[in-house]
């Protein structure tokens, strides 16, 4: 079975966008270069921002059209989540909300892709 271990968020500006997850995310990125960095992630995960311009084959379409997920283990860091992030200055496309899978909320990064912090529930 092969691992999903890598997403790649096409952006705008990769280094404005590394300074946004860095301080978002509390991570240094592990690789940097004028068109691609790459950030760790728990377990062997990556986060890769790629320079829009430079992708091949071309990519069509926004950021808007899916999300990636931050799960947290309580409904507690959740909120605190939320209210850090809001008091950043990060955008908000959801306030803090209770769906059929629990506390929830949705963030938009500088090139629009949205970030949707929920519940871990194992």
């Amino acid at each position: 079975m092969a691992n999903l271990n890598l997403i790649v968020l096409y952006v705008e500006d990769p280094a404005a966008s590394a300074a946004f997850y860095e301080k978002l995310l509390g991570v240094t990125p592990a690789v940097m270069s004028p068109n691609f960095y790459a950030f760790p992630m728990a377990g062997d995960g990556t986060l890769g921002l790629w320079r829009k311009s430079h992708v091949k084959p071309e990519p069509v379409g926004s950021g808007a059209a899916n999300e990636i997920g931050i799960m947290l283990r309580d409904a507690d860091a959740i909120a605190a989540c939320f209210q850090r992030w809001k008091a950043d200055g990060v955008s908000i496309e959801q306030d803090l909300v209770t769906l059929d899978f629990g506390p929830t909320f949705v963030a938009r990064d500088p090139d629009g892709h949205r970030i949707r912090v929920c519940l871990f529930d194992n």
